[in-house]
């Protein structure tokens, strides 16, 4: 994958990388960016000026110390690192437009090899709809998939509780020492104990609001396709709907009731050609036999503009604004039609980078598709 993230067995490497992954400022991007431009995070911690220039004067790196205490602090929960590049870090996230640089775990590491399904809901969800997600998610294990969900009350405690027995994988919004909701410590154990809990943030981060979409964007990259069970037009489950368009995942949804607002989600995005699903068969007849990184995209939803945005700081811009490729893209389109063919040349991008920055126009309401492969700014 172009600028894709190699293994590192150096110790040294691999705390550089920790210290920059949890430095401010530092996204999954411009983490990306600066072990591109400078070959490692070693020699990337050593261009403190070149980094300052742009995000400020005061920036500093994170300081070896608090790896390290971070590090013993997760060890002595039972927890490891997993870094970008390491064969252990889940196949499907590393292949995403924003995978993290770090995510820390606890449980059974190999669980995030395995072919996943992510079931996503309303907090506030009707027993029918908790009961529902339950049932699905034990259906679904049976036929040995994993399901992904974010820890939350409602939809998501369901479809984790429903797959203690086959596996299941909790993706925390905050640390891993801050269980959020409060009452879901036991349940975080309990799937520790057979499946995994992860985050990308550090130990001590309390969960805030801005944080759950990020949470968002890894349960949809994880999976190989996103089911939504009872969400509000504007929810954080649309968000993770969002995602799984971007990625070329399957999104699926159950209908509901017209008269309930928890429902109104998953009965627009049927409506706009999302897969109806009842049963664990409606699931498994979408998903691809191989578990494999898709390299087209299919064709994006009408409703997928309506859907809530991804937050800015997942997609920090590359520090050299020449090298930021959605510029390219704009700058090559215009009024007037070009075929995407047209565009790789002109952009010097591969054709699977296009099709994702196209498709993130598209989501924006910023592209029109014409026949023949043609497009064009709206």
């Amino acid at each position: 994958m172009e600028g894709s993230i190699e293994y590192a067995s150096d110790v040294g490497e691999r705390r550089a990388r920790l210290q920059l992954a949890r430095s401010h400022g530092i996204g999954p991007q411009r983490f990306r960016s600066l072990i591109d431009r400078f070959g490692s995070a070693v020699e990337a911690l050593k261009r403190t000026s070149y980094i300052r220039q742009r995000l400020g004067q005061d920036w500093k790196a994170a300081s070896l110390d608090q790896i390290i205490a971070e590090g013993k602090a997760l060890k002595a929960m039972g927890g490891r690192f997993l870094l970008l590049g390491d064969p252990e870090y889940p196949h499907l996230l590393a292949h995403t437009g924003s995978p993290p640089p770090v995510i820390s775990v606890l449980g059974q590491v190999g669980i995030l090899q395995k072919r996943a399904v992510a079931i996503v809901g309303a907090r506030n969800a009707s027993a029918a709809g908790v009961r529902m997600a339950e049932n699905l998610a034990g259906a679904l294990g049976v036929h040995g998939l994993v399901i992904v969900s974010g820890l939350a009350r409602g939809i998501d405690g369901g479809a984790h509780r429903g797959a203690l027995n086959s596996g299941t994988v909790a993706v925390m919004a905050g640390g891993l020492d801050k269980i959020y909701p409060a009452e879901h410590a036991q349940l975080a154990e309990t799937i520790a104990a057979s499946g995994a809990v992860i985050s990308e943030m550090p130990l001590g981060t309390e969960t805030r609001a801005e944080l759950f979409p990020r949470r968002n964007r890894i349960v949809a990259g994880l999976s190989l396709a996103v089911v939504v069970i009872e969400a509000a037009q504007r929810s954080g489950s649309l968000i993770t709907a969002r995602y799984a368009l971007e990625e070329g995942r399957e999104l699926c949804a159950v209908p509901g009731s017209p008269i309930d607002p928890r429902t109104a989600g998953p009965n627009q995005l049927l409506r706009a050609g999302a897969t109806f699903v009842e049963t664990a068969e409606d699931v498994l007849a979408t998903l691809p036999r191989q578990m494999q990184v898709a390299t087209e995209r299919p064709p994006l939803y009408g409703y997928a503009n309506q859907l809530p945005k991804r937050p800015e700081d997942l997609a920090d811009d590359p520090l050299e604004a020449g090298d930021d490729p959605i510029a390219k893209v704009l700058g090559s389109l215009g009024a007037t039609p070009v075929t995407v063919d047209e565009l790789c040349r002109q952009c010097h991008l591969s054709s699977t980078e296009v099709a994702r920055l196209l498709a993130e126009l598209e989501l924006d309401g910023r592209l029109e598709r014409h026949p023949g492969q043609y497009v064009s700014l709206r």
